[in-house]
């Protein structure tokens, strides 16, 4: 059985032996961080592809380039920083031209200009035949205020807490959402947050992921999970909330006191929903309707499965 996303990510960091001093976060988060000369950056790539992340025989390739750029900006919330500026490469099928390069191009430009974004280059090349389209974006950000929240600092008695709703991405969410960059940037300026991660890959993997990196458990209240609209669509929307993943919602941790403080105050269009606790089990747990508790298992997408 091959390794899993997870599993070849931590042989990689292991293998790197980065000094902290020049990068204190290294492989196996939303971005990583590099210092000199006295600065700090962070940076961050992601790679889509047709029939994967998106299918062109159903949507745009401007919605495709909206996407491509959206996914890097959510990186960037994840850890609340400013995004700065990107980078876009492209692998294009014999068949595009000028046309194709406009339409993706309008859609990166379109979600970078929300955020202040920059395409400041990149990089266009094209295969000798119909082999899929690709698209990869590199991106940087920059600390605003405080120090990057990354998935490994949770405290065991933390709350858990998500924005927005979660599910039914297969409905067409994943096209058109909206990356929580002023959210997570207002969510750390008002309090101190633990630890943080987008949801990509669905809520009970980042939450798995949250837990490994910090060494804790968890356990979360199936009723208080936010389910989509387009999740109740689904036969189980429940799972559906838990595992479908290209939510690109914040997934944090904080203490109650600040928890509390943040509830109260919170004052945006999107909400935040309080979901559970972090505990010192290093399990995964959730309480179902009847109180009954079932171990959650890291039901999301997984990358290298083919």
């Amino acid at each position: 059985m091959s390794a899993s996303e997870d599993e070849i990510t931590a042989w990689f960091a292991r293998q790197a032996r980065l000094p902290a001093a020049d990068f204190p976060i290294g492989i196996g988060d939303d971005m990583a961080q590099i210092r000199w000369a006295g600065e700090s950056v962070l940076i961050t790539t992601d790679m889509l592809l047709d029939g994967v992340h998106f299918d062109l025989r159903r949507a745009s390739l401007e919605q495709a380039g909206y996407k491509a750029m959206a996914v890097s900006l959510s990186d960037c919330a994840a850890m609340a920083t400013r995004p700065v500026a990107a980078v876009v490469c492209v692998a294009l099928p014999r068949s595009y031209g000028e046309k194709e390069l406009k339409e993706l191009h309008s859609g990166i430009m379109r979600a970078g200009a929300k955020y202040a974004c920059a395409l400041v280059g990149g990089d266009i090349t094209s295969w000798k035949d119909e082999s899929p389209f690709a698209v990869s974006v590199a991106m940087i950000s920059e600390c605003v205020g405080n120090e990057p929240i990354t998935r490994s600092c949770a405290k065991v008695g933390d709350c858990i807490c998500v924005t927005g709703t979660l599910g039914g991405s297969g409905y067409g969410r994943h096209l058109e959402f909206e990356p929580r960059v002023k959210e997570a940037m207002k969510i750390a300026a008002a309090v101190k947050v633990n630890s943080m991660i987008d949801i990509s890959d669905g809520l009970s993997s980042d939450l798995n992921r949250i837990c490994r990196q910090s060494a804790v458990g968890a356990i979360i209240d199936a009723q208080l999970i936010p389910v989509s609209d387009e999740a109740r669509r689904n036969e189980d929307p429940l799972s559906s909330a838990l595992n479908d993943g290209e939510d690109f919602e914040l997934l944090f941790t904080l203490s109650m006191r600040e928890c509390e403080t943040l509830l109260k105050d919170w004052d945006e269009p999107v909400a935040i929903t309080r979901i559970g606790t972090i505990t010192d089990t290093k399990r995964m747990q959730m309480k179902m309707a009847d109180g009954q508790i079932n171990e959650l298992r890291a039901g999301g997408y997984e990358h290298l499965n083919r």
